[in-house]
Order: C-alpha cells, then structure tokens, then sequence
C-alpha cells in the first residue's frame, strides 16, 4: 500500500514537471531568464537563441531588456524568431571580425509553415490569371525553368545569366493576384513551389544594432550576418543599425535586414547605413566597385520602406548604394532618405514618393509602372536604366511633383533618363523603353553647369554609334513611343531637349505645353 502509494505520489510530481513550462509560463520571455548577461562583453547568442525557441514552442512574445547591451559573437548560430519581438531600448554589438560562417544570419524570421513542391503545374503563361490547382491558403508561388537564361549581364561583371524565375501570389483557388502578375512565360517548369502565408502580423520593434565590420579580403564573399526576413506579413518598426570599424578593404555586406521569399513587409521608422563602397576585380579582369548593402530584397512582394533614414551623407560617393533587389514585385519607398533605389534583376511595378534620393538615385529595369512622385533626387540622372541589363523597363514611367539635382550639384550635362543599349548584346529577353513617360511638374536644379550647356536631355544618348539607318541592330531595343511634359523647369533656363542623339529618338512623340523649359 505503502509502495503503490509512493509511485502514484512520483507519477503526479513527474506529471507536474511536464506540465509546469504550460502552467507557470510567463506572459513574455526576456533574454535573462535564459543566462542572457547583456554585458556588452559575454557572448550571448546561445542564451538569445534559447529564450527564442522556448517562445516559438509556447506562442510567446519575447522583450529584450532595456539596459542591456548584448554581444554576439563569430559563432554559427542564428535565432529563430517566430514570434513577436521588442528589442526596446536594448543594444546589440555583433562582432564580423572572426566569423565561422559569414553566410548565416544572426536572425531568421521565418514561419511555422511548410513550403512544398507543387505539382500538376507544368506551364504558366505571362498575365495568366489563374492556376489549376487547390491550395490549403493563399501561397507564394515560386517558379523557375533552368533551361532559359535571363538577365544576361554585359559590362565588367558580365556573367551567363541566370534560369528563369518568377514569384507570385495566389488564393486557396489558384487565382493570381494580378497587382503582382507573372511577367514570364514558362513553356516548361524545373520547379515549382508554394509557400503558405501566415495570416497574422509579426512585429519586430526597437533595437540598436551595431555591426563591427569584418576586415576581410575585398572579394566578392557576402556577409550576411543581419536579420534573414523569411516570413510574410513583417513589421519592422524602429530598428536602427549602426556600422563600425570599416577600413581600407572589407568583403561587402548582403544587408543588414534581408527580405526574401515572401509578402506584405514594411520596414518603417528605421534608422540604416551605407556601407563603404571597396573595389575588388571583375569578371573581365578590370577593377570594379562592389555592390554592398543595408538593404536587399529578392523575390519578394509587396515590399515597403516607410519614413525611414540612413546615418550617413546620402551624397556621399564612398559609401555604396544602400538598397539592392531582385525579381520582386510592388516595391515601394515613402518618405525616406537614402542614398539609392535599385532594381538590379527586375523589379515589376515601383513606387518612389515623399522621399529623397542620394548620390546612387534610381537605378531600376523590369516591367509594370515606375512611379515618381514628391521626390527630389540627386544622382546622375533622375532614372537611370541599368544599361548592364540592357535599360529595360517594359510598361510606364510616371514622375510628378519632382526636384532632379543633377549630380547633387555638379556641373554636368543631365538627362532625365539614363542608360545605354548597343543592340548588339543578347540579354536573355527583348529590351525595352518605357513605352510611355509622364512628367508634371518637374524641377531641374541645373543652375551649377558647365560651359557650353546646351541643357539638359530627356533621354541620354543611349547608343552613340546609331547616327543613321545604316546601324544595325542584332538584338533590336524597342524605342520609347511617347513623352508627355507639362510644367517641367530648369533653374538655368536653358530647354529641355530629347537628347543628343535626336536620330535615335526621331520617332518619340512629344506632347508639351507651353511652359516646359521656362526658369522657375
């Protein structure tokens, strides 16, 4: 009686034991109650990870302590983060001098639900509206055929291309979400999968991050030691991210917050840096200046940036372009401050408004609408058209309520629209002009020029050598069809003309009114 009695009495207190994480859990999980010492000396990336995965299994939101200053170590362990997250006033060293992998992120959000391989879909068509298949929720639909190559590099860091591949979204019923649509044929799959969205919302709030940058060789060798944002339906509210120790080499940076494979984030309120711009030797054999970001975006939709800034001089040449993106859908800036806006690989339709633009402007190709709009911009030229991707941009460009600082203000001869296309380079699809341009109410702050200013040009001249009809396009690049102007300005005075190639764009069709060209 005496023994039954005992074992039922252990039962019950094992019993008890495993049910006490359910029973006692705390409202909120911190960092301290995982061994987290906030220090600012103690590395504390296995206490962060583990406080994270008890909250991930439990549902729970997790706060960082206000007055701690976290460490985080060259050690190859990244935080999951499943579940919203205040880093509050907290404040976080991560160390890239010595790191086992410079590949891993610090932090992932990512979701609890599982991606598959979806079958039965052997075709899509560009604009289709609609796939055969049933789904358990909206998805993410990622497709690739890797027997067509597109974006066909050309220039110092020319390459091969790479498969072609699209992202979109659709309902439990297949329906395509036509304000992201397929821009691809695909006569054939290699693969194809679908990503279900989470219904809710994740928060990521607060948080002051500094990166101690690494002092590696200057190679093409990414680091990407940041947040890894895998996971649709993302605010990141407040963030800020500091960069130090950046000296004369360093391997470039793939973004301190990088979005990817999903839907529907807004990064707002963040603070952000430009990393400084190191040279390395390109494909070809030539030095070349590599691309390193803050920001990346690749294979993503509906993606905003909103009243967010970055640390340094947005003017300031030595310090790279701070956004890249690639195959994404929906990308929009509001009232920021940064020193770029990049398409690199494409983008399908773009929204640029209430900002201002840095010394790297607005460099994109792709497809859709490019909006413009209460922004002022100071690069080269107001959209320069990626000419080592053929200055595509199949669809619109509209730009109203504008100010265009050629230069940030040094004496060149601007044009609104820059790029460049042979017509003797194949990359991997037809390139295009936009086939109509809108401008309203634009401002061209040319007043610092230089001598023999004719003024500034619609479109640069995109090919020098075709003067006459006697150029011959192998790979012919589909000319602009339109230009609507009204109400454009100059501070100097001078006109605004088509371009200094006039026989390359003899053909557009310019609508005006009578002030276009007149001083402000």
């Amino acid at each position: 009686m005496k023994y039954t009695t005992l074992v039922f009495l252990s039962l019950c207190a094992m019993c008890s034991v495993a049910q006490k994480p359910q029973e006692n859990m705390a409202k909120v999980v911190r960092y301290a109650d995982f061994g987290a010492k906030g220090d600012g000396n103690t590395d504390d990336i296995d206490a962060i990870a583990a406080a994270h995965d008890y909250a991930n299994q439990y549902g729970l939101p997790v706060k960082a302590d206000d007055n701690a200053t976290y460490f985080i170590g060259g050690k190859k362990r990244t935080v999951v983060i499943q579940t919203s997250t205040d880093f509050g006033k907290a404040s976080f060293i991560i160390d890239d001098m010595n790191v086992e992998d410079r590949t891993a992120p610090v932090f992932i959000v990512n979701s609890g639900l599982t991606p598959f391989r979806l079958e039965g879909v052997s075709s899509l068509a560009r604009n289709q509206k609609k796939i055969d298949v049933k789904l358990p929720g909206p998805c993410i639909i990622t497709v690739t055929d890797t027997t067509v190559r597109r974006y066909i590099r050309y220039g110092p860091n020319q390459n091969n291309g790479y498969p072609q591949t699209d992202v979109f979204l659709v309902d439990r019923n297949g329906n395509v979400d036509m304000n992201a649509p397929i821009v691809w044929d695909f006569e054939k799959i290699t693969d194809i999968n679908a990503l279900p969205i989470d219904e809710s919302t994740l928060m990521i709030t607060g948080g002051r991050f500094t990166t101690i940058a690494n002092q590696a060789e200057s190679r093409y060798t990414y680091y990407s030691r940041g947040f890894a944002i895998r996971r649709s339906n993302v605010v990141v509210k407040g963030l800020e991210h500091y960069v130090t120790g950046e000296g004369e080499h360093g391997a470039p940076y793939g973004g301190f917050i990088h979005i990817a494979d999903c839907a529907n984030v807004t990064v707002r309120d963040c603070v952000l840096t430009g990393h400084k711009t190191h040279q390395t030797i390109g494909s070809v054999g030539v030095p070349v200046s590599m691309g390193t970001y803050d920001l990346s975006v690749n294979r993503a939709l509906n993606v905003s940036f909103v009243n967010c800034r970055q640390t340094n001089d947005i003017k300031d040449n030595t310090y790279w372009g701070i956004l890249g993106s690639n195959y994404s859908k929906n990308l929009v800036y509001d009232s920021c401050v940064f020193s770029r806006f990049d398409a690199h690989m494409g983008v399908a339709n773009a929204t640029i408004r209430n900002s201002t633009l840095g010394h790297q402007g607005i460099n994109a190709i792709g497809s859709g609408v490019l909006t413009i709009e209460n922004t002022t911009v100071y690069g080269r030229s107001l959209v320069n058209l990626r000419s080592d991707y053929g200055s595509t941009w199949q669809g619109e460009l509209r730009i109203h309520n504008c100010t265009f600082v050629p230069s940030a203000g040094r004496p060149v001869s601007a044009s609104l629209i820059g790029g460049s296309n042979s017509g003797q380079h194949n990359f991997g699809y037809t390139c295009h002009m936009p086939e109509r341009i809108i401008i309203e109410n634009l401002h061209i702050d040319d007043s610092n020029h230089p001598d023999e200013y004719h003024g500034p040009t619609i479109f640069a001249n995109f090919n020098p050598k075709m003067t006459d009809e006697s150029y011959q396009q192998q790979f012919p690049y589909v000319i602009t069809r339109e230009v609507v102007l009204r109400n454009v300005t100059t501070a100097s005075g001078s006109p605004l003309r088509i371009s200094d190639n006039a026989f390359m764009f003899k053909d557009v069709k310019i609508e005006v009114d009578p002030s276009v060209g007149k001083r402000r």
